[in-house]
């Protein structure tokens, strides 16, 4: 195990130029605004899902499965990349990748009915899938060894920033233009993304002949695992999880299908993924880890909108003008990130940036119904910084210790793990939520009784303000059990954040099982 944490890093870098070629570098900044695409797509049409459903003449629960669709699409097609990268090579995946993309995106932008939307963001989600793995897995293997803590942040940055800032560039968009426009906004940079890869990428061969052996029993089985398992975390939580009969049908699915899918993939002679990369030990916690970022890098993402929406009552623009700080702040802290990597031990920059994550979410415990931008500012410029240390590390520890050969399969599963702690965080948060809301309704009804002296001289107050406005006492009532619930809900919010704190810094133990990675300029210190 030691030789693939310590001496495959070095075959990764041409010995004969520890120079990036200007050629490459380019390509790969291309590849890397593709894969920026992507990922922000998901966010942008979150924050205008009601505009598309007002659009669309659509239900809410059916609007819901716009993004739904998109993401177990996105779900299959990632760990799928691995074997497609090696079969096509880089260069005609990602160019098939990024047309496809472009071109659905069209489709979705000129649906008139939400069937419609549903079939082309399913397309979408599938095909843009698969740039975001190539991208990671030719940052490791495309450039030297020496030159990680370049890349490193590049890539990390854009897996980061993208979800961050999709509500502010969606509300943006919707608000200037229409909902139309967050998918034609696509069209351009998706046509100079294809021409660009096809002329410049050059990093690898590729090897149809693995088509002949192709796995469609494992593709089957791995798609109705992982596509089942994304429905039940995406429905489950609104619908009491196994009390709604197509919840229940999928977790049945799903559990039948993770059965056949991991005894095909250990009996097929080319596996649809390779599972065995998890026997290196650097590799297995880095997915981990990554898994739990994803948890708070989605989780977050999720819970500000929500909390700056329901109790504050912000529009999708304002919500993204607030939320703009993370993304400005990891920016920011990118390149020092880098510079850090090449002089520290990354392990103890992802137990910092865990510990400075669960800090950030610890100031938001104390949330109330006033917390405008000011009280949210210190809280996002923690989790920007405490997100950057904690994923570019983990990145170049997964994947940069990796024998090269590997890279391309691990970078589909490594990617899939974020995806699936994002849906994972999701599901989670929207049930302690639901769950914790509850309670503190009922305990909060408990005290508003005749003998609370605060509550009667509210509701008193009430009163006046709705005399001779008709039932001043039922409008009064209602007014309260209004202000009782919103106490609630952002009770529920302090609560998630609690949680996430407790989560993070129990997190930073796992750092501990890391092996050493090798210095980034092959000085003393590897790993024995």
């Amino acid at each position: 195990m030691a030789n693939a944490t310590t001496a495959s890093p070095a075959m990764m870098a041409d010995p004969a130029s520890e120079r990036i070629a200007p050629k490459r570098l380019f390509a790969f900044i291309i590849m890397v605004f593709g894969m920026f695409m992507s990922i922000l797509d998901i966010q942008i049409v979150s924050a205008s899902l009601s505009e598309i459903q007002a659009g669309l003449s659509a239900s809410s629960s059916e609007v819901s499965w716009v993004q739904t669709a998109y993401l177990i699409a996105e779900v299959i097609a990632i760990p799928l990349s691995g074997f497609l990268s090696r079969a096509f090579g880089t260069r005609l995946l990602f160019a098939i990748s990024a047309a496809g993309f472009t071109a659905s995106s069209l489709l979705c932008g000129f649906a008139t009915t939400v069937e419609e939307m549903i079939l082309w963001r399913a397309l979408q989600g599938f095909l843009g899938a698969g740039m975001i793995p190539t991208v990671f897995a030719s940052a490791y293997t495309v450039f030297p060894r020496t030159k990680f803590h370049i890349v490193g942040p590049i890539i990390g940055l854009v897996a980061t920033l993208a979800p961050t800032i999709g509500p502010t560039v969606g509300g943006y968009i919707t608000d200037l233009m229409s909902w139309n426009w967050l998918f034609f906004i696509n069209i351009v940079p998706g046509i100079g993304i294809t021409i660009g890869v096809l002329a410049l990428v050059d990093f690898d061969e590729p090897h149809f002949e693995l088509l002949d052996r192709f796995d469609w029993w494992g593709l089957l089985f791995m798609a109705g695992f992982l596509g089942t398992l994304e429905y039940v975390l995406e429905e489950g939580p609104q619908y009491e999880w196994m009390q709604d009969p197509s919840v229940a049908i999928c977790a049945w699915i799903c559990g039948i299908s993770a059965i056949a899918f991991f005894w095909r993939v250990f009996r097929a002679a080319e596996p649809i993924v390779n599972l065995r990369t998890f026997s290196n030990r650097n590799f297995a916690i880095g997915c981990v880890l990554q898994f739990c970022i994803g948890i708070g890098l989605y989780g977050l993402t999720y819970i500000y909108p929500r909390y700056l929406a329901e109790v504050r009552g912000y529009s999708a623009l304002m919500i993204g003008e607030t939320m703009f700080v993370s993304g400005i702040t990891m920016f920011l802290i990118a390149p020092v990130v880098g510079r850090l990597m090449a002089k520290y031990d990354m392990r103890y920059m992802i137990a910092f940036g865990l510990v400075v994550f669960a800090l950030g979410s610890y100031q938001m415990t104390w949330i109330t119904r006033d917390y405008d931008f000011y009280e949210l500012l210190i809280p996002q410029i923690l989790r920007g910084i405490g997100m950057m240390f904690a994923m570019v590390p983990t990145n170049n520890i997964a994947l940069g210790t990796l024998a090269p050969d590997r890279v391309k399969n691990a970078s589909g599963l490594f990617n899939l793990m974020r995806n699936l702690g994002g849906a994972v965080g999701l599901a989670v948060i929207n049930t302690v939520l639901n769950d914790r809301t509850d309670l503190h309704i009922t305990r909060l009804q408990e005290r508003v009784t005749w003998g609370n002296a605060t509550a009667t001289e509210t509701l008193t107050m009430f009163m006046q303000k709705f005399q001779g406005l008709g039932d001043s006492t039922l409008m009064a009532m209602k007014q309260l059990s209004q202000l009782v619930h919103r106490q609630a809900v952002v009770m529920g919010f302090g609560d998630a954040f609690f949680i996430l704190t407790l989560f993070y810094l129990g997190l930073t133990l796992l750092v501990t099982l890391l092996k050493r990675p090798a210095s980034p300029f092959g000085a003393s210190g590897d790993a024995h």
